[in-house]
């Protein structure tokens, strides 16, 4: 049962990781637009290039991660195979 409820929230496909970082940065920008009314001027616009720069740097993070998981599968059953 826990297993089901768990791989709800694995990340598995590219499609999904795109998915999960277009909505990291929707919720970033619509923050970043609070942040330059909040604070007008050269801080608020630096405030938003701050939360778009998160986006960035966690969307190629959860991208390599993606990509690492799929390279250590496939390099994983060539490791136990016995060679003769």
């Amino acid at each position: 049962m826990w297993t089901k409820v768990k791989r709800l929230f694995v990340i598995k496909t590219r499609f999904e990781a795109y998915l999960i970082i277009y909505a990291l940065a929707l919720g970033a920008m619509t923050r970043g637009a609070q942040y330059t009314v909040e604070y007008p001027g050269v801080g608020g616009y630096l405030l938003m290039a701050a939360t778009a720069g998160a986006v960035f740097l966690g969307g190629a993070k959860i991208l390599d991660a993606i990509r690492y998981e799929r390279e250590s599968k496939k390099a994983e059953p060539q490791k136990a195979a016995p060679r003769n």
